[in-house]
């Protein structure tokens, strides 16, 4: 392209808008391909997130300059995706950030990834390079084939080898797994707590730590916790809320609220609770999806979040993404049966089957899985029947309700039937087929997910394809290359890994549902200090005992069992001792 037409490109895009709806931006489709190919252009991605402030830089500058305009124009095809309307492409590219900028040929190659923002000029050169010469840069090394480990259980010094590389990692001074962003991450926390149940002093140290640091993110006025702190400390934050950050911290602040009751972590979890029925809970009952880091967006939002909650109001409120995702409800559904349990109350409970009775009815697919939105530009996606799936189970959990544990299992039967990889291990993060865009793979997160549920629902049900599934999953996340990537992030592996191996804390409750007696004994067992557990409540009354097993003696008043192997310890009658004897169990499970 010469100087004099790229000066007369400036010129007239200079002359009109000026704005950033002067590039056209399109959605994410093959039409767009076709439209690259036919035209001779290339094909620019600008994979965003609505809460995302320098996303909002990034479009009230870079994509507002005369230069990144007229470049654009001339010889891009310009596609602007929400990461969180496609998990597909948010799982393909979450390792640059938000914003992915990814630079395509017409045939759906890729010729340059960048991550996070770009200036105008640093935007500018590269358009212009990749017109110059079209070679794929040294972003898009081609991935190398992972060599998948014979066995789905890692063997004892590879889970010692990671589980060092979990705590070595640790900064010890700042707090946190990493040097820039401060946050509290789910599995390597719940991780350390398990560790520290089972007699770990060194984990619990560093939970207890997390746990503390991570309150400094909380929001004091209207609650909830921000996304992350930038600047290597936890006083810099950003003050995106989004659903994934939510569910995660309210799980595990009801899970170490059961081990150390009296810390106040069952306080901080209702903190996120109260955020998210004030601003995420729709009127339906569902949940939406994130709510917006900037007031005004592009305008960092330090001085508006030091105003309390009457002042913000006067102001204005940050733009709710009121998108209502299944993935998105699935994760919240779960948390708030982890604090129902851990409280002992049953609103979180209520609010939880409402949300998951909304999205049966709203975004159900046949065969047991469920859409992303109301209508989908692709898909299905893995992670929407995967977190509803993980969600019914623990409403099954929570309630002893048979029905929610047959909703987990259809959607099991769904994961099956359009995910898997044939022989290869592994399952794809959606069931999309393109011709401008490469097969769907696995995903490190969504595949550990997976293994925890799978294993977990294999127990309940006895299913072996269930008990499959689980393995499979973790056998694809544990290939040398998928573990390697993961630096010290790695307390979902050891969990999963400890999960696949031995058998859940498992309490089963027999007497009638409405007996007070059996209530108490069943929220006891719900209390338990431990992520990994069955428990389950029969009432003779509803049916054979759970997978048909004929071995409770027939008693006149409600009792609970610790099982095991088959076989059940001997009726346990009082909460108090039901406690007591699952504390032992917890305790002793380090020592085997």
């Amino acid at each position: 392209m010469s100087r004099l037409l790229i000066a007369s490109l400036v010129f007239a895009a200079a002359a009109s808008t000026g704005a950033a709806d002067a590039i056209a931006w399109q959605p994410w489709s093959d039409a767009a391909f076709a439209t690259a190919k036919r035209e001779h252009k290339f094909v620019i991605m600008d994979l965003e997130a609505v809460w995302c402030h320098w996303c909002h830089v990034m479009d009230e500058t870079t994509y507002r300059d005369p230069m990144v305009i007229a470049l654009v124009g001339a010889r891009y095809v310009a596609v602007r995706v929400d990461q969180d309307s496609r998990p597909d492409l948010a799982n393909r590219y979450e390792d640059y950030g938000w914003p992915a900028t990814v630079v395509f040929a017409a045939d759906g190659s890729e010729i340059a990834r960048r991550r996070g923002y770009l200036t105008p000029a640093e935007m500018a050169s590269m358009l212009q390079a990749i017109i110059d010469d079209p070679s794929p840069g040294p972003s898009v090394a081609p991935a190398a084939r992972p060599q998948y480990p014979p066995d789905a259980r890692p063997d004892d010094a590879v889970a010692e080898q990671v589980r060092k590389r979990l705590l070595s990692g640790y900064d010890r001074a700042g707090g946190g797994w990493s040097g820039e962003h401060k946050f509290l991450d789910a599995d390597n926390v719940e991780f350390c707590l398990r560790a520290a149940a089972r007699g770990d002093s060194e984990a619990g140290a560093i939970a207890r730590d997390m746990l503390r640091l991570q309150r400094q993110l909380f929001d004091p006025a209207w609650g909830g916790v921000y996304q992350y702190s930038a600047a290597g400390d936890w006083v810099h934050p950003h003050f995106e809320k989004i659903m994934a950050v939510q569910s995660d911290n309210l799980r595990i602040y009801a899970l170490a609220s059961e081990q150390w009751p009296d810390w106040g972590y069952q306080e901080a979890a209702g903190e996120i609770r109260r955020y998210l029925e004030g601003f995420l809970l729709s009127a339906g009952g569902a949940f939406y999806t994130s709510q917006d880091a900037d007031l005004v967006p592009g305008r960092h939002g330090g001085d508006y979040f030091q105003l309390d909650g009457r002042e913000r109001r006067a102001r204005g409120v940050p733009r709710i993404d009121t998108h209502v995702y299944s993935r998105e409800n699935g994760w919240a559904i779960a948390a708030l049966c982890a604090l129902s349990g851990a409280a002992g109350d049953v609103a979180p409970l209520n609010e939880a089957a409402r949300a998951a009775d909304w999205v049966i009815a709203h975004r159900a697919l046949p065969g047991g899985g469920f859409r992303h939105d109301e209508t989908d530009a692709a898909g299905p996606f893995l992670g929407d029947t995967l977190a509803m799936g993980s969600a019914f189970f623990a409403l099954h959990q929570a309630t002893g309700d048979a029905a929610w544990l047959a909703r987990a299992e259809g959607a099991a039967d769904f994961i099956r039937g359009h995910f898997a990889r044939g022989a290869e291990p592994g399952f794809a993060t959606s069931d999309t087929t393109s011709p401008s865009f490469p097969a769907s793979q696995p995903e490190f997160d969504e595949s550990i997910c997976l293994a925890r549920f799978g294993n977990l629902l294999g127990h309940a049900t006895a299913r072996p394809e269930d008990r499959a599934l689980a393995e499979s999953s973790l056998r694809w996340a544990l290939s040398p290359e998928m573990v390697g990537r993961r630096g010290p992030y790695v307390g979902g592996l050891l969990l999963a890994g400890d999960e696949i191996r031995t058998e859940p804390l498992h309490v089963t409750v027999v007497g009638h549902r409405d007996d007070p007696a059996a209530r108490a004994l069943f929220a006891a067992a719900r209390r338990a200090p431990t992520g990994y557990r069955l428990v389950e409540l029969w009432d003779r009354r509803e049916g054979p005992p759970p997978r048909g097993e004929s071995i409770f003696p027939d008693l006149d008043r409600p009792a609970a069992y610790l099982c095991a192997n088959g076989a059940c310890s001997s009726p346990i009658y009082d909460g108090q001792a039901l406690s007591r004897r699952l504390d032992k169990a917890v305790a002793s499970a380090g020592r085997q």
